[in-house]
């Protein structure tokens, strides 16, 4: 770099000054241009503003020769011009502001992302559905926001019905001044779903319904306000109980392995006659009896049942194919919660839902 004259001062006049810093930050400017390096701004560093030798300790020993009614001036130039330089002298800011110029090498190898993995919930209602697509079924889905009338009272639960009590509903607030089948709710079952698809489509009719729901439950071990359920729905002409049992005991074989046996009880449902609870035999001990089946042999995993004809009437109103006097059809239920907790040996089922790493890193 050049060497750089400081200008004498003599008079301290605003014009005078006003040359004399010009010329100060018009040398720096000259010097600045050619710093093009993180070396060369380094070196303009120790120039302009070294403690013992730089250019800027000269200029401030030059302005001490001004006079008392000057020095106010003198100073809050002097300040105006070090606020101008020290940040072009910091090489930190040239390589913060510097083009990225490392070229890649692509022949070495790339880092490589971790994996996700399904939610053990939603592979193990994936596996239920793809037992079921396997025999023909398509996927039905729906709201999770349902009417009063869709939820209940096109599945045959009547307004007063006992068997409301056994679904309590988590209600959308500011509803009570529609009439009660139009009142918004958080759907309690995927049912809503086969009444949706019969009033859209006429029969035959085969569909699976995975999806979320909600009910007004205490959460413990074994229950929560919100779960996950996977329904089917088959409509026919001469579709019997047979029919029914054979489907379900196929899919649980599919499901659990060949060796489980199904064994059907009497029940009830609002929207199936007759009705039946489901049993399998228990995957943990083969049927001798264990702690997990409570030594009986056997689990309880789904309900089912003949479609109601009252069901039917309700879908019939909007596609009068649904004659229960010319068709009938089989639906059935099951908790994906439940099946989960068997099939990994999951003890709470608020793990499912705890979001915690260490858990859910078991499944991948």
């Amino acid at each position: 770099m050049p060497p750089i004259e400081i200008p004498a001062l003599k008079d301290y006049s605003p014009g005078a000054l006003d040359g004399f810093f010009t010329e100060i930050l018009a040398q720096f400017d000259q010097d600045a241009a050619t710093a093009s390096t993180v070396e060369a701004v380094e070196q303009l560093r120790i120039r302009w503003i070294g403690r013992k030798q730089g250019l800027l300790t000269r200029v401030s020993e030059v302005l001490k020769g001004a006079p008392p009614e000057a020095r106010r001036e003198v100073g809050m130039r002097f300040n105006a011009l070090k606020s101008a330089i020290e940040p072009r002298c910091d090489p930190e800011q040239l390589k913060a502001t510097a083009p990225v110029t490392d070229a890649i090498d692509i022949t070495l190898p790339g880092t490589r992302r971790a994996l996700g993995a399904e939610h053990p919930l939603v592979r193990t209602m994936h596996e239920i559905v793809s037992v079921f697509a396997a025999m023909g079924y398509s996927v039905g889905l729906g709201p999770e926001v349902e009417t009063d009338y869709y939820n209940f009272e096109s599945l045959n639960f009547p307004p007063g019905h006992p068997a409301r009590d056994t679904q309590d509903t988590l209600a959308v607030a500011n509803q009570e001044r529609k009439p009660l089948r139009d009142r918004l709710l958080m759907r309690t079952h995927t049912s809503p779903v086969q009444i949706h698809t019969m009033e859209q489509q006429p029969p035959p009719l085969r569909i699976v319904i995975p999806g979320k729901v909600h009910r007004n439950d205490a959460a413990d071990a074994t229950h929560s306000p919100i779960f996950h359920q996977v329904e089917g729905l088959c409509v026919d002409t001469n579709i019997t109980f047979s029919d029914l049992k054979g489907t379900l005991d196929h899919a649980m074989k599919a499901f659990f392995g060949s060796n489980v046996k199904t064994r059907f009880f009497p029940s009830f449902f609002p929207f199936t006659e007759p009705s039946a609870d489901v049993q399998i035999s228990c995957i943990f001990c083969g049927g001798r009896g264990c702690r997990k089946c409570k030594q009986s042999g056997w689990i309880e995993l789904l309900g089912c049942g003949m479609v109601d004809p009252a069901v039917f009437a309700f879908a019939a109103r909007e596609q009068p194919a649904y004659d229960s006097k010319k068709i009938s059809g089989f639906a059935f239920g099951m908790g994906v919660e439940r099946i989960a907790m068997m099939k990994y040996g999951i003890g709470e089922i608020g793990q499912l839902y705890s979001g915690d790493m260490r858990f859910l890193e078991q499944f991948k």
